[in-house]
């Protein structure tokens, strides 16, 4: 009987995308010939993945998780091919479980997190038996992760999972994290994110070239005016100042409160609490992006 290595399992996982398992029996039973082994494989039903690499995953969901401490958090996007899987519970838990395994590992990429330990086996193990499971292709499409170390973050789900994101706060007192106050404004400003789509969270988070861009068009603009000069950079801040109060998170108006901005809202928070909150930074993913 040949012998089985390491390699040999590897080198199939890779051609099958079947559990390790299942390869290592495969090749014993086709004693280490691995073109007969992917037969084997298939006759077992567990290559059937290798048929559905090639399918286009168009549908999923995006799922989040962060820490019971607050202070790590991930976001993540699985494609699958039909809206109907995307919408399947055990879908959307295998996604949100994904997630979990970004936060505790935060592997580098999408290759590092599929060698991360999932349970018993591995995440791309997990990935394949699913697919087999489910019986449509699948892919992990991105991920981010966050930590915090003076602050916590908080997560919103929306849309079914077509929308959804990140946002993280600094504190200086930790019990903050803790009171019902921040986790509600937390919570609204992550849906802010959500609904209002910033482009930063900060004024000097907003890119130099942005800026710029957009404030050469509004002084061509002032331009066509034929008042002075001074007027119309004068015409331009203005109209860059209203660029930021749509684009800047902190500067924009609460959703559910127009009389105040979320910054004004992290003011009257952090006055509540006696703790200084501030807003430092959020990640939003759209499905498909």
């Amino acid at each position: 009987m040949a012998n089985v290595t390491a390699a040999m399992v590897k080198q199939l996982r890779e051609m099958t995308d079947s559990p390790m398992m299942e390869c290592k029996k495969a090749l014993v039973e086709a004693d280490g010939d691995i073109e007969k082994a992917v037969d084997v494989l298939r006759k077992m039903g567990v290559a059937k993945a290798v048929k559905r690499a090639g399918r286009d995953t168009n549908e999923g969901t995006i799922a989040t998780h962060i820490s019971e401490d607050g202070k790590v958090g991930a976001i993540l996007e699985l494609t699958c091919e039909t809206d109907f899987v995307g919408t399947n519970p055990k879908f959307t838990d295998f996604a949100a479980e994904l997630a979990k395994v970004v936060a505790q590992n935060d592997p580098a990429d999408v290759e590092a997190l599929k060698a991360c330990a999932m349970g018993d086996a591995t995440v791309a193990d997990e990935l394949t038996e699913m697919i087999h499971v489910i019986g449509e292709n699948m892919k992990i499409a991105r991920f981010r992760r966050v930590s915090v170390e003076d602050g916590a973050l908080s997560s919103y789900v929306h849309l079914g999972g077509k929308l959804a994101d990140l946002a993280w706060f600094s504190l200086t007192k930790a019990e903050t994290a803790q009171s019902d106050a921040f986790k509600v404004f937390a919570h609204d400003v992550a849906m802010q994110v959500a609904a209002a789509a910033p482009v930063a969270a900060r004024r000097e988070d907003v890119p130099a070239e942005t800026v710029e861009h957009e404030k050469s068009i509004y002084m061509a603009q002032a331009a066509e005016s034929g008042k002075p000069a001074f007027i119309q950079e004068k015409m331009a801040v203005g109209k860059l100042e209203k660029f930021y109060k749509e684009i800047v998170l902190t500067e924009q108006e609460f959703i559910k409160d127009s009389s105040m901005t979320i910054a004004d809202y992290a003011a009257k928070v952090g006055k509540e609490l006696g703790d200084t909150v501030k807003v430092e930074g959020f990640v939003r993913f759209a499905f498909g992006e």
